[in-house]
């Protein structure tokens, strides 16, 4: 679970009419991120473009060791039995689930 300083933690009221502000606040990097509040609860987060391009790309980066831990597993396995473990099929569209769970 993240942790926001009270300065980063924003009713969603406030950001409605001071989004200017925050902005600023955001790319001027005088907080890391802004956590936008409804009800008392984190509804979302603003951060600068850099910081969400350099998520994402991670992100990206996990995915694919991922995908590339299961095709190795799957030719392991094909080697071992000389059969595949899942008709190919189906088998990418079940890669794909298990990658955009975790």
């Amino acid at each position: 679970m993240v942790a926001y300083a009270s300065n980063e933690l924003i009713p969603s009221s406030d950001f409605a009419k001071k989004f200017g502000s925050y902005l600023a606040q955001i790319t001027s990097s005088a907080v890391d991120k802004l956590a936008i509040l409804k009800n008392n609860h984190v509804e979302a987060v603003m951060i600068s473009k850099d910081e969400y391009e350099e998520m994402k790309k991670f992100s990206d980066i996990g995915k694919q060791f991922l995908l590339d831990e299961e095709i190795n597993r799957r030719v392991k396995e094909y080697k071992e039995n000389n059969e595949l473990a899942v008709p190919f099929s189906n088998g990418l569209d079940e890669i794909r689930e298990k990658i955009l769970r975790k």
